[in-house]
C-alpha cells in the first residue's frame, strides 16, 4: 500500500510539474510548436515558417510548424487545446473559427480556450469576377444582377467570407443564387471560365487567374486599402460596407500561460513580423504584414464575430 501511495504521489507530482507555469525568464525550456489549420504552401503557412525561423533564433529552441488541415479548422484547434501547455500555440486566420457558432450546434472547445497573443498579418480578401463579364466595379455588378435576376451565380465556401458575401447580396437587394463549393480552387477555375460570376477569396489563390487576365478584382473586403493593390478600392470605399471583412491572422496561446509570458511572446512575434526581410517575402503572398498586440487583436476578433453575425441575419432575411 505504501509503495502504491508513493507511486501515485510521483505521478501527481509529475503531472503538477508538467502543468506548472514556466517562469518567463526560463521560457522556452523545450521545442515550441505552432499548429496551423491550413496545409503547406498557404499564405499563413509561409508566414508562420518565416516567423518560426526568426523566433527560433531568438529563443534558442526549435520552433516546429505542424499543419493540421481539415474538419473546418476543428482538427487543429482540438490539437492545440488538448496540448494545454505554454509551449504549444495556434497560428490561424480568425475567419477559420469566428463563424463556428453559426455552423456547428456543438463545439469541442470554448471560445476562451483561444487566447489572443499577437496579430501577425492581414490576409487580402478579394472580390473577383470573370474578366469576360465586362464589369469594372461592384456597382456595375449590382446593376447587372438587377438586370438579370437569378441569372448570375456566386461561389459559396463554408465560413466567414461566405456569410459576409451572402449578407451583402441581400443588403444590395440582388438575386444571385449560391453554388456551394468545398474546394476554393475549383470555384476559382469556374469563376475564370464564367461558370460562376462572383467569388470572395484570399487574393493569394486568386492572383494567378488575375495575372492570366481571366479574373478581375473589383474590390478588397479588407477595411483598409491594400498597399500592394493601390488601385483596388475597399468594399466600403466602393459603397458597400456590408461586404467588409478583415482577414486577421495571429497567434493564440493556452489559458494557463501567465500574462507576463504572453506579453513577452507577443513582443517577440511583433519584432519578428516587423523584420524587413519578412515583409518583403510576405507582401507578394497576399499578406499585409500588420503586427499588433493582444488587446488590438482581441478587439478586432470581437468586431469580426459581430460582423459575421450581422451578415448571417441579413442572409436569412432577418
Amino acid at each position: 500500500m505504501i509503495r502504491l501511495l508513493a507511486a501515485a504521489g510521483l505521478v501527481v507530482s509529475s503531472l503538477a510539474a508538467a502543468n506548472a507555469q514556466t517562469p518567463v525568464k526560463d521560457w522556452p525550456q523545450r521545442n515550441v510548436t505552432m499548429i496551423l489549420p491550413l496545409g503547406p504552401g498557404s499564405g499563413v503557412d509561409i508566414t508562420t515558417r518565416l516567423l518560426a525561423d526568426k523566433l527560433s533564433a531568438k529563443w534558442g529552441k526549435p520552433v516546429v510548424v505542424e499543419n493540421r488541415p481539415g474538419g473546418d479548422a476543428i482538427v487543429a484547434i482540438n490539437a492545440f487545446v488538448s496540448a494545454n501547455d505554454d509551449h504549444t500555440f495556434l497560428m490561424a486566420p480568425t475567419s477559420t473559427f469566428t463563424a463556428h457558432p453559426l455552423l456547428h450546434q456543438k463545439l469541442p472547445y470554448q471560445q476562451d480556450d483561444l487566447v489572443p497573443i499577437a496579430r501577425a498579418t492581414n490576409t487580402i480578401i478579394a472580390i473577383g469576377v470573370p474578366a469576360s463579364l465586362g464589369v469594372n466595379t461592384l456597382a456595375d455588378f449590382v446593376k447587372l444582377a438587377k438586370e438579370k435576376p437569378g441569372q448570375l451565380n456566386y461561389a459559396g465556401t463554408t465560413g466567414a467570407v461566405d456569410f459576409v458575401v451572402s449578407g451583402w447580396l441581400k443588403d444590395a437587394k440582388i438575386d444571385v443564387p449560391k453554388i456551394p463549393y468545398k474546394d476554393g480552387v475549383q470555384a476559382l477555375n469556374d469563376l475564370a471560365e464564367n461558370r460562376i460570376q462572383i467569388y470572395g477569396a484570399a487574393y493569394a489563390i486568386m492572383r494567378p487567374q488575375v495575372a492570366s487576365g481571366k479574373v478581375k478584382v473589383l474590390a478588397v473586403m479588407n477595411t483598409q486599402r491594400v498597399p500592394a493593390l493601390p488601385d483596388i478600392p475597399t468594399a466600403k470605399e466602393a459603397g458597400f460596407d456590408s461586404l467588409s471583412l478583415d482577414g486577421l491572422v495571429g497567434l493564440f496561446g493556452s489559458k494557463k500561460m501567465s500574462p507576463e509570458l504572453r506579453d513577452r511572446i507577443a513582443a517577440d512575434v511583433i519584432e519578428a513580423a516587423s523584420d524587413p526581410d519578412v515583409i518583403k517575402k510576405l507582401t507578394p503572398m497576399g499578406q499585409v504584414v500588420r503586427p499588433g498586440p493582444a488587446a488590438e487583436f482581441a478587439a478586432e476578433i470581437d468586431a469580426q464575430r459581430k460582423r459575421i453575425a450581422e451578415s448571417a441575419k441579413l442572409a436569412a432575411g432577418k
